[in-house]
């Protein structure tokens, strides 16, 4: 299930000026030395990791983190849940945004492997 369309706009209030997002998705960072809920935005400059209120993963607080657009998110590793190596955390996320994770990698480094748009002119 894609993130909410208000989640979306919270997190493009923590970004710079002109960044488009492409793809958002929560994780968590595991142990050590605590699980950190975390927000991964994707945007068309850069991809961006932002922390979250304590007891509302919905609500970014703050910049974790910022890498180039050419960073590589997966590949994602499945076993007890998915998850990815990524900026020296190992980050959980959810069955349904492993799809998400792979469709950035592919836009970034091979979007000729991305299907054509079905609807290009809404």
């Amino acid at each position: 299930m894609p993130v909410s369309a208000v989640i979306r706009q919270r997190c493009r209030a923590m970004l710079g000026p002109g960044e488009d997002i492409r793809y958002v998705f929560p994780a968590l960072a595991l142990p050590p030395p605590a699980t950190i809920s975390l927000l991964v935005v994707v945007t068309d400059h850069s991809i961006t990791v932002l922390s979250t209120k304590t007891f509302r993963r919905d609500e970014p607080n703050g910049v974790w983190a910022t890498y180039p657009r050419r960073t590589r998110l997966g590949p994602v590793e499945f076993g007890v849940g998915p998850r990815i190596e990524f900026g020296g955390m190992v980050l959980e996320v959810a069955d349904e945004y492993a799809a998400v994770i792979a469709a950035a990698d592919a836009e970034a480094f091979s979007p000729g492997d991305l299907p054509r748009d079905p609807l290009p002119d809404l």
